[in-house]
Parts: structure tokens; sequence; C-alpha cells
């Protein structure tokens, strides 16, 4: 290569040199600095947590030389045995090594912030002008892509995960016990971890070897491969998180109890929101069939129409899936505002949902942070971790047709015929634009293999164009 070429091609950047100050409240670089990246980082977290990821790993490792790969990958391990979004846990905990507590706090705030605010500016939209041709035609568009985006996240996830004929048979076995038996989700979570531990202790597989990826010649990262954070538990310390945490967590959840009432809509969507972020085992789309089924059946916070065009505002807003919850929430109390005007009851329901799913993040990774190193060679966790993600994969399934159903058809009827509890379609109320918009949708994803945003942008000119003509 000539100096020429050598001085066009982009090299990874030096770790920084952290002041003494810095040093001093135990930053690895200045915590300025990571500000500024955590909010560019923020600004690009679309496509769910596998772009998430990709976004933090090619700032982080490749540009920013702040973190080894291999670093990199045992702290997303750690983080995918946790509930709740994995890519903002992941945040937390590389801006916990790089700036103690404050950064985890920093990284993992500014990782939802802008997707909360992007999604109440969309949900006022929703409500404010929902009923508009151009508003409708939108949402004719995007619900149909959701379609699409959710059969490839099956694919996806189920392409690295079921290695094994008995993880097959435990997929199939979750999305017969949700869409044939109607088995409460933590159930089958729960059952899931049991069967991974059984299959590996009387059915051993052959675990897959770790390509070796240290990355390229670069720069030595800031917080190299071998560099692992060895600060050990101390009891102290726990019960102070575990106390702080949970009165963090639980203190707006009491506030709005004593306000208003044990029986509002505002405890009622605080308790269940806190309920499904210690389930979230597996991404936002296996606890997702979870929060449909009760927040349209249970609740009666919206419609599974109002669901679909929920999953596609948070599809194309920055941040974690899972705050598709805010949007549920903002539906649900604006319609049963109680005392208050359905738009501050709206904002109240959605910034307290909001709170109590992520707080919990924050929780987990600041407690387990200095022991959780200890998990990673343990079998029994990881046996159980593999059943959990083989059921995800029926979970996302059963999701998915729950969307199909209640995007390409009019009327959905549910029989009962002993233990079985099915939905069926009307096929006489199929929606042909919709349907037409869902294979142009799969085509994208599947054939032309168009990211995520750019299917979701096609889609909506395609509602929005068969609104005007008033096909929808």
């Amino acid at each position: 290569m000539t100096a020429a070429e050598q001085s066009s091609t982009p090299q990874p950047q030096s770790a920084p040199e952290p002041t003494q100050t810095s040093r001093d409240r135990g930053d690895l670089i200045p915590f300025n600095q990571a500000l500024r990246t955590w909010f560019a980082i923020s600004l690009q977290t679309f496509g769910g947590p596998a772009g998430q990821i990709a976004v933090m790993q090619r700032t982080l490792v490749e540009d920013k030389r702040w973190i080894g790969q291999q670093r990199f990958n045992h702290a997303l391990s750690y983080c995918m045995l946790l509930p709740g979004p994995e890519a903002q846990q992941l945040a937390i905990y590389i801006g916990w090594l790089l700036n103690g507590t404050r950064g985890g706090l920093a990284a993992g705030t500014l990782f939802v912030l802008p997707g909360v605010i992007a999604l109440l500016a969309l949900s006022a939209l929703y409500v404010g002008w929902g009923a508009t041709a151009a508003v409708t035609g939108l949402f004719a568009g995007l619900a149909p892509a959701v379609v699409a985006i959710v059969v490839q996240a099956v694919w996806r996830v189920g392409r690295r995960s079921l290695a094994h004929p008995a993880h097959i048979a435990l997929a199939i076995a979750a999305f017969a016990a949700l869409a044939l038996f109607a088995v409460p989700f933590p159930l089958v979570i729960a059952a899931a971890a049991l069967a991974g531990w059984l299959i590996a202790r009387y059915a051993p597989v052959t675990r897959e070897a770790k390509a070796a990826d240290t990355g390229d010649d670069g720069p030595a990262p800031l917080i190299p491969d071998d560099a692992l954070h060895h600060e050990r538990p101390d009891r102290r310390r726990t019960w102070r998180i575990i106390v702080l945490g949970l009165v963090l967590w639980a203190a707006p959840l009491a506030a709005v109890a004593a306000l208003f009432g044990t029986t509002s809509i505002f405890t009622d969507q605080g308790l269940f929101f806190s309920g499904t972020a210690l389930v979230t085992f597996g991404g936002a789309y296996a606890v997702l069939a979870y929060v449909a089924q009760q927040a349209v059946q249970t609740y009666g916070w919206l419609s599974p129409g109002e669901m679909v065009r929920g999953l596609a505002l948070a599809e194309s807003t920055p941040g974690p899936l899972i705050m598709v919850v805010q949007f549920v929430a903002f539906l649900g109390a604006y319609r049963d505002p109680g005392p208050l005007n359905p738009w501050a009851a709206a904002l109240l329901g959605a910034l307290l949902t909001t709170w109590v799913t992520f707080v919990p993040c924050f929780m987990f990774i600041f407690l387990g942070a200095p022991s959780i190193e200890r998990l990673r060679g343990n079998r029994h966790v990881s046996a159980a971790l593999k059943g959990i993600t083989a059921a995800v994969v029926g979970v996302i399934a059963n999701l998915a047709l729950y969307f199909a159903e209640h995007t390409l058809f009019t009327s959905v009827h549910t029989t009962a015929i002993g233990p079985l509890h099915l939905q069926l379609p009307d096929p006489t109320t199929v929606r042909p634009v919709a349907l037409a918009i869902a294979l142009i949708a799969a085509l994208l994803i599947f054939t032309l293999r168009w990211s995520m945003l750019r299917t979701l942008g096609i889609c909506a000119l395609l509602g929005l164009t068969a609104a005007m003509a008033g096909l929808t």
C-alpha cells in the first residue's frame, strides 16, 4: 500500500488519556467525552437489538478503541442472562466499566431518551390525528410491514438458537402452549428454563466453539480483552443497591396509588409493567405476545390493530423495541383518565410505565456487575438460558401469528374446544391492500435484503398512496 493510500484509509482512534481529575473519579475516559459518544450512539439505535449492538460495536470497539472485541462479547453474554433489553443493559455495563456508576447511569439513560421523546410525540399524533386520512394511510402501510419484520425475527433467532432437535421441539412446544392452549407467558419461560437444564443433563449437546475475534491490528483498546473487571461483591454495597433500587422503582407507583387509588389505571399499569420488566428474557419480541394479550384482552387499553401500530412506531424510532409499552400506556390512560385531563393522564401513564420498565435494568447491572463474571462458566445457568432462548423462537412465532391475523383480516374470533383456545380469522374478511403490502415487505426484507427503516418507509408510502386512492 502506498503512503497516499495509507493516509486516505480511516485509522482506528487511539484511546484517550484521562486527566488526573478523571482518574481520581474512576474515569477511564473523560466523562464529557463519554457523554457525547453515548448521545451520538443513542441517535443511531434503530433496527432492534441487533442494530443497536452493531452500532455500539462499531463505535466503541472499532472506532474509539475503548473496549476489546472479546471483552465486548463477554459483556453482551452477561446481559443476555438478565431480563430486560440486552442492548440497553450492555450500554449500562460498558458505561459502568468506563466511568463507574455515573457512567452507567448516563449511558443507560441516553440510550432510551431519544426513543422516549420520539414515541411520546408519535403517540400524541396518533391520539389527536389518528383518524385523518394521511395518518390512517401511514399506519395502514406500517402495520403489514411489521408482520414481515417479526417473521424475519423468527428466522434470525431460530437460525442461531435451534442447533439441536431437542431445542427445535422446545420451540414448537412453546408455540403450541401459547397459540393453542393459552398458557401464561411466565409459565412458558419457567418451563423452558427447566427443560433446557434437563436437556443439557440427559441429552448433552456439543458446545459451539467460539471463534477468536481479536479485531484488527489497530491501537490497543482502553479495556483489553484480558482486563476483566475484578471488583469483588460486597455485602454492604449489595444491600445499598437493592434498597435504593427498590425504593426508586416503587416510589412513583406508591405515589400514584396514594393519589388516585389502588384500583386506578395508573396503579394497574405500574404493577403490570413492573411485572413484565422481570420476565423479558429473550428480548422485546418474546414478551410482546404476553403484553398484547393482557393489554388488549384483559385490560382493554387498546385494540389488537392498535397494538400492531404501536409496534410499528417503536420499530421506526430509536431505542429498545420494548418502548412500545409506552404507547400502550399512553392510549390506555388517555381513554381512562380518572380525575385528570386526558392528555395529562396519558403523559403520566406513559412516563410511569417507562420508569418501571427501565429502572430495573440499572439495578440488575449495578447489582450483578462485580459477580456476574462468575456466572459465565456456570453450566447450569447456561443450560437454562439455552432452553429459554429456544422457547423464545416459539414465542416470537406466536407473536407473528397474532399480528398477521389482526392485520390481514378484519374479523378474528376465539374458539374453545376443550383445552384448546384458538383464534381463527374469518377468511372472507381478508384485507387485500394489507396482504399486498405485507408480501412486498417480505420481498424487500428476505429477497432484496433491505434495511428495516428503508422497508418501513416504502410500506408507509404504499399505505399513504392506497389511502389517498380510497383503497383502505
